[in-house]
Order: structure tokens, then C-alpha cells, then sequence
């Protein structure tokens, strides 16, 4: 038998192997899916509502106990943990509420008798799912996908499957029916196979590039649908007429939520060069006052990365960037799967840090001499999943907002993921859309009706 290892990033001494599926169990699962589809498909939104509004009530009840599975099994700090599960929460709220108006049947004036646009469930959706928010990246796909009367297929991270198994005995136990919403416990070369079976309709993966092109390339050999919400870069603006102190209290949650370890975090700190040096003070102070330690404490602001692989990675990307002549002002250093805040100044285009994703605790820093210039290197990154720029000038927010290649551009604001908002990126970050009505409509078909008069 195989299994996928889970072992606590912080002290190591919590392991725990989960069996991996059979190919006859996966087998079932699938079929499983499918069967349960055709009868799902006809519950009403009454019944779909309530029990979504059950799996809330739930997570409100249970939230300091699945938070602990979190932090246990990817490190981050409990109290993020508990901000990850409330949201999830929220987002059950939000899909039992709207997604009946979301979904309502869309009249059309033609010269036909009744002509109108239908949104239907498509069936099986396959997540592919990551491992820094094990909770909120599948809610935020499963919440509009039952609400739409899909039926949800889980393949999550191997290191989170007491996640994995958590929210599917939740669902469960919330009343919807047996097969709506099923954890597969399979390694990722397995994967494929699942993409390709007649039951599975479409496909959505939060996760690196490299498994988004994997994933899409064999959605597209399969011509399913296939919704990808990749990495980023994302930039944060400071200009020089900007509140640098609102600025600073929101860098240090833009970067270090999750230990940096989040697609949307903020990557590159463009800073335009009359407000830099204050700027890089009071970041230096601010990092310096951090609590780096165990994540189960409330206090903890900073916990280790998810593995010793992950934080060896942020280490080669940090050290290549400073040989190509970033200078390091703090941190660089590693110890076992922590790695300590860091600040690089004078990185630019063409060093690691500027050019990859570094999913860890490292603020690289850029100066510009004017809005424009700033803005040029934002866009010059391949991604394009979100940015922030912090500003007072009205001027300035229209340039951003106007010209910025991203899916998303927060005006002194971070970026995040809010459920009436939808979410996603261009670029190298992916396509499609998660959250809000352009989420809840990527996995339906839009039918045409069409009725003579």
C-alpha cells in the first residue's frame, strides 16, 4: 500500500501516514460522483442553502479545532488558521444567499415567444487543490460548484490530508447527500488519469505553473473545462505622496500572512525614491519587532515554512538574487524549515526575486524615480494576478487602475480574495474566475432556449 506523509513543519514530531486510494476505490469514487450527479442536479436552492448554512454553522462551532489541523499540518500561525476557517464560513454564507440570483434564468427580448438563458450544473468538478490554505482554497471552488448542483471532487495536497478528510466528513455531516463532495487520496500522478475518466466534467487547480500548464494540457486533450488560479508576483507601489505609515502596517501583512507563502502576497516593493528611505526604516523596525516561534501560540507572528524543501528554495532564490547584486539588509539565513524576514534593496529585473515566485518571508525592494516608472516595472513581471499601489493622488489611482496588467489593483489596500468580488488572474497566473457571480458561473452551461411563438 502507498501512502502521502504528513509531518508537523515545526517541531517534526507529529507524522502521520494516510493511506493512498486503490485504483478499484478511486474507481468507485468516481462512478460514485457521477451517479449522485443525476439526482443532485434536481434538489432545489432551498435544499442546497440549508445545507450549505449547515457546514458554516459548523465551521463557526468547530474553528479552533480545524484550525489546529491547519497549523499542524503546514505551520502557519493558529491565529491565521482560525481567520482561514471564518472565511470559509463566510463564503458558505455568501453562495446559500446569492447563488439563487445568481443562477436565475435570464430573459431575453427577441422575436421569439420566450427566448431565455438557463445556467445548469455541468456535473463532476475535479480541485486540484494546494497546501497553504487547505481550507479556503477548496471552499472557495466548493461552496458555488454544490451550490450550482455540480457534485466536487477532491484531490488535495498530500501533506494536508487531515484537511482533505476533515472538510469532506463535514459536508457529510452537514446533510449533503453521500458522493456530493468526495476527498480522493491520491498522489499527484494520479492525476491525469482522474482528468480523463467520463465522469469528471471539468477541472479547476489552484497551484504552480508548472502544474497549471500539466493540468490544462490534459483538460484541453480531453476538451474539458478547466478554470486555473496560478502563482504571482505581485507588486506593492509605494508613492511618494502616500501614507508610508498605513503603507508600512499593510506590508507586513501583505508579505508575511502565511509566511509569505501565498500566491497573492505582496512580492516586489516598488517604492518611488523621495519616500524609500523612510520606507526601509520603518520596515527594518517593524521586522525586527516580529515573534518568530511556534505556531500553536496565539502571539506568534511568524511560524516555519511548510517544509525544510520549501525554505531550502526561498534560501537558493535569496542567495542568487544578492551574487547578481541585491544587497541583504536583514535576514538570509535558514534554520530547518524556518527562514528568517528578509529585505533585499537593489534588486532588479533578471534576479530571482524579482523574476520567480518566492513563496517565503522576503521583501525585495525596488526604487523608481516617478509614478509611470513605477508602474512599468510592475507590469514587467509575467505575472498577473494582483497588485496594491499606495497613493493620494487621483491621478496616480487612474493610472494604476487603468494601465496595471493584473486581474486584480487595490488602492491602499492589499490585495485579497473577497467572495462578492471575483478573483483570478492574466498571464502567467492563470484564467478564469473564482468567487462572486463570474465564479459561480464558470462550472454551469449557459443554455440557449429558444420557444416559438
Amino acid at each position: 500500500m502507498q501512502f502521502m506523509k504528513s509531518i508537523n513543519p515545526y517541531d517534526h514530531t507529529r507524522i502521520v501516514n494516510y493511506p493512498q486510494m486503490t485504483d478499484e476505490e478511486l474507481e468507485s469514487r468516481l462512478e460514485k460522483a457521477s451517479e449522485v450527479f443525476r439526482s443532485y442536479r434536481t434538489t432545489d436552492f432551498s435544499m442546497r442553502s440549508a445545507c450549505l448554512l449547515r457546514v458554516a454553522a459548523l465551521l463557526k462551532e468547530r474553528t479552533r479545532m480545524l484550525a489546529e489541523i491547519i497549523t499542524g499540518e503546514m505551520g502557519k500561525p493558529i491565529g491565521e488558521s482560525e481567520a482561514e476557517i471564518k472565511k470559509c464560513a463566510w463564503v458558505c454564507d455568501y453562495y446559500a444567499e446569492q447563488a439563487p440570483g445568481f443562477l436565475a434564468a435570464r430573459r431575453v427580448d427577441t422575436e421569439a415567444g420566450v427566448s431565455e438563458v438557463r445556467y445548469q450544473p455541468l456535473g463532476p468538478v475535479l480541485a486540484v487543490m494546494p497546501w497553504n490554505f487547505p481550507f479556503w482554497q477548496v471552499f472557495r471552488f466548493a461552496a458555488p460548484a454544490l451550490m450550482a448542483g455540480n457534485t466536487a471532487l477532491l484531490k488535495h495536497a498530500s501533506n494536508v490530508q487531515g484537511s482533505a478528510q476533515a472538510m469532506e466528513n463535514l459536508f457529510l455531516e452537514a446533510g449533503f447527500p453521500e458522493g456530493v463532495f468526495q476527498n480522493l487520496a491520491i498522489s499527484s500522478d494520479r492525476v491525469a488519469g482522474v482528468i480523463a475518466h467520463e465522469a469528471v466534467r471539468a477541472v479547476t487547480l489552484t497551484g504552480s505553473e508548472a502544474a497549471g500548464t500539466s493540468v490544462a494540457a490534459e483538460a484541453g486533450r480531453h476538451l474539458k473545462k478547466c478554470v486555473l488560479e496560478l502563482g504571482g508576483s505581485n507588486a506593492f507601489v509605494v508613492l511618494n505622496d502616500a501614507d508610508v505609515g498605513q503603507a508600512l502596517g499593510t506590508a507586513m501583512t501583505a508579505r508575511l500572512q502565511n509566511g509569505g507563502q501565498s500566491c497573492i502576497a505582496a512580492k516586489r516593493f516598488i517604492l518611488e525614491s523621495g519616500i524609500s528611505e523612510a520606507f526601509i526604516s520603518g520596515l527594518l523596525e517593524r521586522v525586527a519587532a516580529l515573534n518568530t516561534g511556534d505556531p500553536m501560540e496565539q502571539d506568534t507572528d511568524l511560524g516555519p515554512l511548510s517544509s525544510e524543501s520549501q525554505a531550502k528554495e526561498v534560501e537558493k532564490q535569496v542567495a542568487r538574487s544578492v551574487d547578481m547584486g541585491a544587497e541583504l539588509l536583514c535576514g538570509g539565513a535558514r534554520d530547518g524549515t524556518f527562514y528568517a524576514p528578509t529585505i533585499l534593496i537593489g534588486v532588479k529585473p533578471g534576479m530571482p526575486v524579482f523574476d520567480e515566485e518566492v513563496f517565503g518571508p522576503v521583501f525585495a525592494i525596488l526604487q523608481a524615480d516617478s509614478p509611470e516608472q513605477a508602474l512599468e516595472l510592475s507590469n514587467l513581471s509575467g505575472f498577473g494576478l494582483g497588485m496594491q499601489v499606495f497613493t493620494r493622488s487621483d491621478e496616480s489611482v487612474a493610472l494604476f487602475t487603468e494601465r496595471a496588467e493584473e486581474g486584480a489593483v487595490f488602492v491602499n489596500a492589499m490585495v485579497k480574495s473577497d467572495p462578492r468580488l471575483p478573483f483570478g488572474g492574466i498571464k502567467r497566473s492563470g484564467y478564469g474566475r473564482e468567487l462572486s457571480v463570474e465564479g459561480i458561473r464558470e462550472f454551469v452551461n449557459v443554455k440557449t432556449v429558444w420557444i416559438g411563438s
